[in-house]
């Protein structure tokens, strides 16, 4: 019989399974999971998987889609500092245990559990999400701003793959510095067509180099 779940009698069906997903993701290889590992982990029954999901890819498209949409990631309002704003998401992301859950949850698409399948997922979603953010228009996306896309989601990954050694050692400080806060808005703001060179050529000067921790 299989073991309930704590949040059996809380969580809706779907929102179980999607959380059973990610708990078989962080003990097995994507391609060892079946849906009867699914329904067991989540406590219902196939007929509830298969109302909610046609198959396991679309149970863990879903999944990886709403741990990317409620990340949170803002722009700076008009007449807010960039890095002040760069701040204000490292502290929403780090302080909160919830976010860093999030963290932890996507960390497992890029790393040996993970498929070419859910990467493929985990990017275009990334992409949609931050196109959606800077409110670009997908049928009008220029050479430039596709190069900065792909640019600013494999810099992500890269986090992302780093995410379990550094989550233990890392704090909100490491990543408040000026230079980590410039290079970081630019290259959002880079993509909203805000001119940033400053930013870069600040960050990127060499005079400046020993202000790098």
């Amino acid at each position: 019989m299989a073991r309930p779940r704590r949040d059996s009698e809380i969580l809706p069906a779907k929102e179980r399974m999607e959380n059973a997903f990610w708990d078989l993701l962080a003990s097995r290889e994507y391609r060892k999971i079946t849906v009867t590992d699914i329904v067991r982990e989540a406590a219902v029954n196939r007929n509830s998987f298969y109302y909610h999901f046609s198959s396991l890819p679309e149970l863990a498209d879903a999944a990886i889609l709403h741990m990317v949409e409620n990340t949170p990631v803002s722009l700076p309002q008009s007449g807010t500092d960039p890095e002040t704003a760069w701040r204000t998401n490292v502290a929403n992301v780090l302080q909160s245990p919830e976010q860093r859950e999030r963290l932890d949850r996507l960390s497992l698409v890029t790393g040996p559990h993970g498929s070419a399948e859910l990467l493929a997922s985990l990017r275009d979603f990334s992409r949609l999400n931050l196109m959606s953010i800077l409110q670009i228009d997908p049928q009008q996306l220029d050479l430039k701003t596709d190069l900065m896309l792909d640019f600013a989601i494999g810099g992500m990954f890269g986090v992302l793959r780093r995410w379990p050694e550094l989550s233990g050692r890392i704090k909100p400080e490491d990543l408040l510095n000026d230079d980590t806060a410039a290079l970081a808005m630019s290259m959002y703001l880079s993509l909203s067509k805000t001119d940033m060179l400053g930013y870069w050529k600040r960050v990127f000067n060499p005079s400046a180099a020993p202000r790098i921790r």
